[in-house]
């Protein structure tokens, strides 16, 4: 009987702190809906309550932040190594451009050069030189399946370059006009004065046979082919006269050019067909001997 009069006394108080604290709360609801006298307390509970929720979420935050740490490095070690390979592939792409456009530009002087021509032309490319240095030839991808044939004109974008003295199915050897053997029959440009001109066995060098003393020649002068023996088109640019040498006594005076067509640097050539040219090839013609020559 006392358990059950302590019960419901429990009861009954349990009952009036509820009755109490409802009444407690619509004061509280009513008193911040009509009047400011709860913002400062409610101010300083949100306050108290922030600093708990902030210390009940310190232990998590800590984690997440280490995490984020170690994985941005990771990512951005990744990134770093993928951005690096991207570079290497550009950079390595960008030389492969460079060296496009050279090439390119290089093509468009040769058709530039054709173009002033009016002969027909076929491009050819340099594959290799002769490694005797007694002897100015080198070698072109182009041969008899393509035309070609001995005693062929070969130009660059600047001037004469030679004359094709060998002719294989898929190859052609070219002698150049600084060889030795090499005779260009050439006019000074400004007068027309009519001249021979030989090799001297050096990529840079040029001379002029039998000049005489009186001949109006001058530093400078550009020397073209003349067109004489049909060995060569008239009208290419060969070389510029670069000294003139009088020694009194001599009959004759020697004078020196340089050419005017980069022998020892045009990668792709230009091979003359023109109006005069003639066929010279022969169907029983012994293969070119490649292994002369250097890459």
């Amino acid at each position: 009987e006392k358990s059950i009069k302590a019960l419901f006394h429990e009861e009954r108080s349990l009952l009036s702190k509820t009755i109490f604290l409802v009444l407690l709360s619509c004061l509280f609801v009513f008193v911040d809906r009509f009047s400011n006298l709860l913002e400062k307390p409610k101010v300083l509970l949100s306050s108290g309550l922030y600093v708990m929720h902030y210390s009940a979420n310190l232990p998590n935050n800590a984690f997440q932040r280490i995490s984020s740490f170690f994985s941005t490095k990771k990512y951005l070690s990744d990134r770093i190594l993928d951005l690096e390979s991207r570079l290497l592939s550009l950079d390595t792409d960008l030389e492969k451009m460079a060296s496009l456009i050279e090439e390119n530009n290089r093509l468009r002087e040769l058709l530039g050069s054709a173009a002033k021509s009016q002969d027909s032309v076929l491009v050819s490319e340099v594959i290799g030189i002769d490694p005797d240095p007694a002897s100015q030839n080198i070698l072109i991808n182009k041969g008899e399946t393509d035309g070609v044939f001995e005693k062929q004109t070969v130009i660059d974008s600047s001037g004469l370059v030679g004359q094709v003295i060998e002719v294989s199915k898929q190859y052609s050897r070219v002698m150049l006009i600084t060889d030795l053997n090499s005779f260009v029959p050439v006019a000074v440009l400004r007068n027309n004065l009519r001249l021979m001109l030989q090799g001297m066995g050096m990529s840079e060098k040029l001379q002029l046979l039998h000049v005489n003393p009186t001949a109006d020649i001058r530093v400078g002068d550009l020397l073209i082919s003349s067109g004489l023996g049909e060995r060569f088109p008239a009208g290419y640019p060969v070389g510029l006269i670069n000294a003139i040498d009088y020694v009194e006594g001599r009959p004759f005076v020697d004078v020196t050019a340089t050419p005017k067509s980069g022998l020892d640097r045009s990668q792709h050539l230009l091979l003359v067909f023109s109006e005069n040219s003639v066929s010279v090839a022969e169907n029983g013609q012994a293969p070119l001997e490649i292994s002369r020559f250097a890459d």
